[in-house]
């Protein structure tokens, strides 16, 4: 049943609810073929089109089951005012979209720019002590001050997670929930107040999930990689030896980004994660949000409102030289995942780059993650 052009939508959602194809595999196939709808119109030549893909492949693409439950999603998301986000969306978050496995589609409530110059994901225990908790709201009230701006990410959890979306909202930082299940729901319900200050107060919550998904413990883990990769950076407030917030740590190294970590008394139970990491250089430590800023090298000297002034002689970076040269050798706007791969820096970094770039008036920020040289 090949969908009509006009149906790119319905195939993006229909692809990623078709069993046995998972997220890196629908990315590879939409990749290869450009869009969700020619993966459906050519699925029976995507064995000759895609080295290793099985002949199942073509039965398990026959799914009208797929289509309808993706047509459903359109209805109940139009009803709800949920903002769908393809990969290809230039409001989809480009961060996150420069990792393998990024989520085909997102599911959105509110008004967050997850392009935000930058952003920070803050995660701990759920078992947060008066300890971590004064620290998570001293560091985002500090972070916010600093970085006008600024939007802070977490997973809308008890403890640390839920500790980061209050002080957002205390001190005027937006903050977005990544959530494991639909918009259908909030989960721990108890947080259903934050959740709506923040979809009301320049926040959001996002998620990879349809409606009618329950909150299930793979879910929880699969969602920690949009809280990795949607992030300039990663801060871990407090942790056990094992727990969550750990693995989201080793997934945001594998996607570059930088990760930090507050460390705490030793013997501390909620401590031992972050001094682990921080023992073993998983982590870089951290006391307070002047360490943070200073080792992301970020410009908080000028404030979101201020004019941009132009000098006439401008002291640059070697690193910002070779952006800077890369951007004006182009001849045309480039993606940010482009100048990542030219430049050889990682995103974290490079996003900072380029905001202080735009800040120096040299750099001018244009729609889809894309960024062209001035004069």
């Amino acid at each position: 049943m090949a969908p009509a052009p006009a149906d790119e939508l319905q195939a993006m959602l229909a692809l990623t609810c078709t069993p046995h194809v998972g997220v890196i595999l629908a990315r590879q196939l939409v990749s290869t073929l450009g869009t969700a709808t020619a993966v459906y119109e050519h699925r029976t030549e995507l064995p000759d089109i895609l080295p290793g893909v099985r002949p199942s492949l073509i039965q398990a693409l026959d799914c009208p089951a797929a289509w309808q439950r993706a047509k459903v999603e359109i209805d109940f998301a139009a009803k709800h005012h949920i903002r769908i986000l393809t990969l290809h969306d230039p409001a989809y978050p480009s961060r996150l979209r420069e990792c393998d496995d990024a989520p085909l589609v997102l599911y959105t409530l509110g008004t967050a720019d997850f392009n935000a110059a930058h952003v920070v994901s803050i995660v701990g225990t759920r078992k947060a002590t008066d300890y971590g908790r004064s620290l998570c709201d001293t560091f985002v009230r500090d972070l916010a001050a600093a970085v006008p701006g600024i939007l802070i990410v977490s997973g809308l959890a008890y403890g640390i997670d839920v500790a980061a979306h209050r002080a957002s909202l205390a001190y005027g930082a937006s903050t977005v929930g990544v959530l494991a299940h639909g918009l259908d729901r909030i989960y721990p319900s108890v947080h259903r107040s934050v959740a709506a200050q923040m979809t009301a107060r320049g926040g959001g919550l996002v998620t990879e999930y349809m409606s009618v998904t329950e909150p299930e413990r793979q879910n929880f883990l699969q969602r920690n990689r949009i809280i990795a990769g949607m992030a300039d950076a990663l801060v871990i407030v407090e942790s056990a030896a094992k727990g969550g917030a750990l693995v989201t740590a080793d997934i945001a190294q594998g996607y570059n980004r930088d990760c930090f970590a507050f460390p705490g008394r030793v013997g501390d139970e909620y401590s031992k994660g972050c001094n682990n990491l921080i023992l073993r250089n998983g982590a870089a430590l951290i006391t307070s949000a002047d360490d943070f800023l200073k080792a992301m090298r970020w410009d908080t000297t000028q404030g979101a409102d201020k004019p941009v002034q132009r000098q006439l002689f401008v002291e640059l970076s070697p690193e910002e030289e070779r952006v800077l040269s890369i951007l004006r050798g182009a001849g045309d706007a480039l993606h940010i995942n482009n100048i990542v791969v030219e430049a050889d820096i990682p995103i974290g970094r490079l996003t900072s780059l380029l905001f202080s770039l735009e800040m120096k008036g040299l750099v001018r920020t244009l729609a889809g993650a894309r960024y062209t040289a001035v004069g």
